[in-house]
């Protein structure tokens, strides 16, 4: 029997997958189960997807498919999009023929649109794991004929916790003052973001504030090199493995709003200044990071809107009612739940 994982393209996406994957794994692990048990991950061959899992072991096959997005393509991009689409729905329902799938757990994103339509083609059971407040077309799409539609932002989701990874959880503790600032424009960086700590730079030098930059893959050699030009010691990379670990160091974090890293920075309760992504699908970021401050748990300003003096205003603000507050806004079973869930389907 097996599970098949789908989705990707951003690393929001494939956090959520790597997240239950290893509570799939833990929980198989832990239970009595007669049949020989599999863990599938499909994905694409753009986006991110091969580099989270092309030598991840605990997959015991992983296939990527070509495709691409079918939105902010002209038509001709379109219409070659759909072919690519139509393709890999074709391998994709001879996988879960191969592979005698009991259940696709898809994520969204392009990468997850063959499997997910092959799942429906087939009726075999499909759980889908919206992770923003504004829904993806695909998954909209895909909604009426899910088995399970998981999402935190919804009442009538069966799951409300976030699927994150237990570490987040076990680095939480209450920031009492700003020693560390961690800037996160994720492994393909965010300019806006990378503008904004430089122009911060000599001030949180002066306050004795340690700075922690995540510049992206591209940008890592200018942004240390205007580092060294301001003569200012920060610690920069782009992609990393041990982000856990830097937000734990941090006192205060500003991030895009992706779904993933806001409920990491939350379960992590690291009091946190969205700057949402501009271009992103319905503003999905925007309504994210929305969702936290409305409960006065977080602050978000607009790309347009960012001040260097009012950003800096922030770190003297009582961070440490808002970091309790983060540590109760996120429950730490959601991965655990959906694996559960995948488990009793296949069971």
């Amino acid at each position: 029997m097996s599970i098949l994982m789908t989705g990707g393209g951003t690393g929001g996406h494939l956090a959520i997958i790597k997240a239950v994957k290893e509570q799939l794994i833990l929980r198989h692990a832990q239970e009595s189960v007669a049949e020989p048990f599999e863990v599938i991950y499909v994905g694409s061959t753009k986006g991110q997807d091969k580099m989270w899992f092309e030598k991840d072991e605990d997959f015991f096959h992983k296939y990527f498919f070509e495709t691409r997005g079918v939105v902010n393509q002209g038509t001709l991009g379109k219409i070659k999009s759909l072919f690519m689409m139509a393709s890999a729905t074709f391998k994709a329902m001879k996988l879960i023929r191969k592979h005698k799938v009991k259940v696709v757990f898809s994520v969204g994103g392009f990468s997850a649109a063959p499997m997910a339509f092959a799942a429906k083609l087939s009726r075999t059971p499909l759980v889908i794991h919206e992770q923003n407040a504004a829904l993806g077309s695909l998954n909209k799409l895909l909604k009426p004929y899910a088995t399970h539609f998981i999402s935190s932002y919804l009442d009538e989701s069966p799951i409300k916790a976030y699927p994150i990874k237990d570490i987040f959880f076990k680095n939480a503790y209450v920031r009492m003052e700003v020693k560390t600032v961690i800037f996160m424009g994720g492994s393909q960086g965010a300019k806006a973001i990378n503008a904004l700590a430089l122009k911060m730079a000599p001030e949180l030098k002066k306050r004795g504030i340690k700075i922690i930059h995540q510049a992206g893959e591209k940008n890592v050699e200018e942004v240390k090199k205007s580092y060294e030009d301001l003569e200012i010691e920060a610690e920069v990379f782009g992609f990393t493995t041990k982000l856990a670990a830097y937000m734990y160091e941090a006192d205060f974090a500003i991030a895009r709003s992706g779904a993933s890293t806001l409920w990491e920075l939350s379960a992590t309760a690291l009091p946190t200044l969205f700057i949402p992504y501009p271009y992103a699908a319905s503003d999905h970021q925007y309504h994210n990071a929305q969702f936290l401050v409305e409960k006065k748990l977080a602050w978000i300003m607009r790309e347009e809107a960012l001040e260097k003096d009012k950003v800096l205003a922030l770190l003297d603000e009582e961070l440490s009612v808002v970091s309790k507050g983060l540590m109760d806004v996120v429950k730490e079973d959601g991965s655990k739940k959906i694996a559960q869930l995948l488990l009793g389907i296949v069971q």
